[in-house]
């Protein structure tokens, strides 16, 4: 009898070059999956399993308090183990094939409330190159939303100080402009100017630099943002990107149209937008809780 698994598990490890925490937890996945089978069922091979007694593995495991996310994951083991037995012509459909992923609920976006960010914010106004720096960091994540790498990214010469917009390039290079406060504006140029002075430099490169004078990498950003949001939060969650999340919930809490903080944000589809809308609507069961005379 050829042993399925062994082949699968071999060509994850020689010809996919996966990583042996991932093969073992395919591995895994598949032993579970065949001990389930031979608890219930009298099988010859696991190659003979059906779409149904996959099915009722699912429902065995959401029964067992599996989160939906651990089931999908088993589940996807299941469905690339059968693709690879029918490439290899061990079976001649896959009966993972059809199967649906179970609904997991998306986590609601973490963000500051607008009194922290002020509390961030408005600070005294710093001096020196380094403190300079990471306030014009925190101004720009939450006064235009933009993700990580797009700061990163960003080069003097994308900023339109006539205009008060700013040019970034998003995901697969997508080019998108942001509107910028006058505020900002004047920060940003007097950024540049002690920037400038401090690093002894001019040539109008990336915005963002080391105290060394070289390009911003993640780890710097993350620093600057986890150190400032820990000031006024205990959450764990600290990331820059709790900033983007934090510039769509306060435009949708002050009446600005989904659409327009779509494209505010880059996304491709509205459907990546709507989950703000939960978090507004959170917002306005804390207001009616608080409000409502019978609540």
């Amino acid at each position: 009898m050829i042993d399925a698994v062994g082949l699968f598990i071999r060509f994850l490890h020689t010809e996919k070059r996966y990583s042996p925490n991932t093969v073992l937890s395919y591995e895994t996945d598949l032993n579970q999956f065949l001990t389930f089978v031979a608890e219930h069922d009298s099988i010859d091979s696991i190659t003979d399993c059906t779409t149904k007694q996959i099915r009722n593995w699912v429902i065995s495991m959401l029964d067992d308090g599996m989160s939906p996310r651990s089931v999908n994951r088993k589940t996807t083991a299941l469905r690339r183990f059968y693709r690879f037995c029918q490439q290899e012509g061990l079976i001649k459909s896959n009966p993972a094939d059809f199967l649906p992923s179970v609904k997991a609920p998306k986590p609601l976006p973490v963000f500051m409330e607008e009194s922290q960010m002020q509390t961030i914010l408005d600070t005294p106004v710093p001096e020196g190159y380094p403190e300079v720096r990471d306030l014009l960091i925190l101004e720009l994540l939450y006064g235009t939303g933009m993700r990580l790498s797009e700061l990163i990214g960003l080069r003097d010469k994308d900023i339109d100080f006539s205009r008060n917009q700013i040019k970034v390039f998003g995901k697969r290079q997508k080019e998108r402009i942001i509107p910028v406060t006058l505020e900002l504006v004047e920060q940003m140029k007097n950024y540049i100017n002690t920037r400038d002075y401090a690093l002894n430099t001019s040539d109008g490169g990336y915005l963002i630099l080391t105290d060394k004078g070289q390009k911003a990498y993640p780890k710097l950003i993350y620093r600057v943002v986890h150190d400032a949001l820990g000031t006024v939060t205990s959450s764990g969650r600290r990331s820059p990107h709790v900033l983007r999340h934090t510039y769509a919930t306060h435009l949708l809490n002050r009446g600005a149209e989904l659409n327009a903080i779509k494209e505010l944000l880059g996304h491709a589809s509205l459907s990546a937008t709507q989950v703000y809308t939960h978090t507004g609507f959170e917002k306005l069961k804390q207001v009616y809780q608080k409000a409502h005379p019978r609540a």
